[in-house]
């Protein structure tokens, strides 16, 4: 194109001089050599190129010493961004002025109040890459694992189906996230609402594995698909292949959306974070007390606390209408589905049997108790390492937990 133009353009005062006939003898050159149109090449030669003037440059309105008074109140003002910060400079520089915190001329002070916020987002730009404030996240690319595994979310699920699992991780790591500590396998069925729970020392992949093979085991129903999010300690090649030798599917809940696993998230609530709380726990007796806390408290939630189940719900207006069916316990939910093997169900009738909520109760309470103790002991131990045998001051909790101890004495 700029070639033809400087054709065309040697060729324009020719063109203008010349005769008709000469002028048609041209344009069919000109055609020839550019292959433009002959109305277009007319329109081009026979009026002179538009010279387009450089715009003038702008003036700096705001120089070194606005900027630096803007980094300055920026920061005070925790980075806000432009538009929450030009409705601050409004109403705060003079209040800044008179308070003498912020001293700046009279001229500065003004631009100032009437810069505006694209102005202020423009002046920042370099001083956000120095101070790191609008990193862009990196995206992380899934390995092509996470493209076998297919994605399901809430309202796709078979609520009637009786083993389809949720599985996800609940942390015990207290304060602090540095180090070792333990983690539980929260598992919950769908259809029924019946959970499992099993203590691991670590988030590692055969750490994982092993303890979904022994809920897996004891389950009375058979798996028939493992939803857990996105986690990679859960979502890796050891899991997929467990999966395919048994027969199980597979699949995740969407990045960053947990009520796709709400069913399991309300249990790490209910059944995990309730009972046992915040605290650290990392060493091993802790992971045997908690194992037997679980092993007890899965059968004091599975056969003798009933739970509300969704039936239906409805917009009406602004409100939610929901309507649940009767509060059944996830024992009776399992016999009540007839999906259950004559064994597995003779089974299970039988473990009814045998056990009793009183006890169950108690035993919960009794191992709740030591693992306290532990957690306890644990920390009053690093308390007087530090302060070299100085005595230690009992809390209000631990003038609970004793009080809690004699109640229950008296009721045994």
């Amino acid at each position: 194109m700029h070639s033809r133009e400087q054709y065309l353009e040697t060729l324009r005062e020719d063109y203008r001089r010349a005769s008709r006939k000469e002028k048609s003898r041209l344009l069919n050159e000109a055609r020839r050599r550019t292959r433009l149109a002959r109305k277009v090449l007319i329109r081009k030669l026979a009026h002179p190129a538009k010279v387009s003037k450089p715009k003038p440059k702008r003036g700096v309105s705001y120089g070194a010493a606005v900027v630096t008074k803007l980094v300055e109140v920026w920061e005070w003002f925790d980075f806000a961004c432009g538009q929450r910060l030009v409705a601050a400079l409004r109403t705060e520089v003079p209040r800044l002025r008179a308070a003498g915190q912020l001293k700046c001329s009279d001229e500065v002070a003004e631009k100032l109040m009437k810069i505006s916020a694209s102005t202020i987002d423009r002046l920042l730009k370099r001083e956000k890459q120095i101070q790191r404030v609008n990193r862009p996240r990196s995206v992380r690319v899934h390995p092509l694992l996470y493209q076998k595994i297919p994605v399901k979310v809430a309202a796709e699920w078979d609520t009637n189906e009786v083993g389809n699992v949720q599985v996800d991780y609940v942390e015990h790591c207290g304060r602090s996230s540095g180090g070792q500590f333990l983690h539980t396998v929260s598992v919950v069925d769908i259809a029924t609402g019946w959970w499992e729970g099993e203590a691991i020392p670590a988030r590692t992949q055969e750490a994982t594995r092993e303890a979904l093979d022994r809920i897996r085991k004891r389950a009375p129903f058979r798996l028939r698909e493992i939803h857990p999010d996105n986690d990679s300690g859960l979502i890796n090649d050891l899991l997929w292949r467990y999966c395919r030798q048994r027969h199980i599917k597979l699949s995740r809940s969407r990045p960053y959306k947990k009520n796709d696993n709400a069913w399991v998230e309300q249990r790490n609530w209910t059944h995990v974070r309730k009972q046992v709380g915040y605290r650290r726990f990392d060493t091993t007796a802790e992971l045997a007390t908690l194992n037997a806390l679980y092993a007890c408290l899965r059968l004091y939630k599975n056969f003798f606390q009933p739970a509300l189940k969704l039936k239906s719900k409805e917009r009406v207006g602004g409100k939610i209408q929901r309507k649940y069916e009767p509060a059944l316990t996830p024992y009776q939910r399992l016999l009540a589905s007839g999906q259950l093997r004559p064994a597995s169900e003779k089974q299970l009738r039988k473990q009814y049997e045998s056990l009793s909520v009183v006890d169950l109760r108690r035993e919960v309470d009794r191992l709740r108790n030591q693992l306290f103790d532990l957690v306890e002991g644990k920390v009053e131990e690093g308390i007087r390492s530090r302060r070299r045998g100085r005595p230690i001051r009992v809390d209000g909790r631990q003038r609970r937990k004793d009080w809690l101890r004699r109640r229950q004495a008296a009721d045994q």
